[in-house]
């Protein structure tokens, strides 16, 4: 699964990636977003592609409980979601593109969880497949636009820390997903990782650039560590 990961780009190299032509939108680094954040997304518009944010965590559009009764929606397995009732209508008709800098993934060492953080050797910004869905709260009177990110069976590379993996598309693919939902566009990995400070998983959700900086680890936390350089 992937629960936490990271947005910190221009708005250059947005537009530049996606061919985007609507006015420019303040895009601010967020180096820790978590389930339930707002988060930006890309997807189909009259005009071509066009970057919205929205709630990371599917509401599938004929949810009728209330949000604190739906279960974790933030990743859909490629394997289940054409088929998977809560994901389903989105895979058929709501299909987007969510960009990231990287992400992280936690390796169980011993009795404590030592976080990695994956991401692009050249840079440059990264595209999970997603879905998405508005969903009508019939309490409040509001419409929430939401989405989740399509997770796959790790590749060899990040499966020395993680069994699984985001759903990764290059550009020549994003066509292909947003048309026609294909679930078997995995690409590999980014193919730079390494380990990070436990506080990306602390309480409060700390938020700011030192969480995706290289630390050191002693020789018992070590794990895998090795492998990945």
């Amino acid at each position: 699964m992937c629960g936490r990961f990271t947005q910190s780009y221009t708005w250059p190299e947005l537009v530049e990636l996606y061919r985007l032509t609507q006015p420019p939108v303040n895009v601010r680094p967020n180096y820790n977003v978590c389930p339930t954040d707002p988060i930006s997304v890309i997807i189909p518009g009259d005009n071509g592609l066009f970057l919205m944010p929205m709630r990371w965590g599917l509401i599938p559009r004929w949810w009728k409980k209330s949000l604190k009764e739906l279960p974790a929606t933030f990743n859909a397995r490629s394997e289940t979601v054409a088929e998977k009732p809560i994901f389903r209508d989105a895979h058929k008709r709501n299909r987007c593109l969510i960009p990231s800098s990287g992400y992280f993934e936690w390796q169980t060492i011993g009795k404590e969880k030592q976080p990695y953080y994956f991401t692009p050797r050249n840079g440059s910004v990264l595209t999970f497949a997603g879905l998405w869905e508005d969903w009508k709260d019939r309490i409040n009177n509001e419409t929430i636009t939401s989405c989740t990110m399509l997770i796959a069976e790790a590749n060899q590379f990040v499966r020395a820390i993680h069994d699984r993996m985001p759903v990764i598309l290059e550009p020549e693919n994003f066509g292909p997903w947003l048309s026609e939902g294909a679930v078997e566009l995995l690409r590999p990995a980014p193919e730079n990782a390494w380990p990070v400070s436990k506080r990306v998983s602390k309480p409060g959700n700390p938020d700011d650039a030192t969480l995706i900086e290289a630390v050191s680890l002693s020789g018992t936390e070590r794990g895998t560590d090795l492998l990945l350089h």
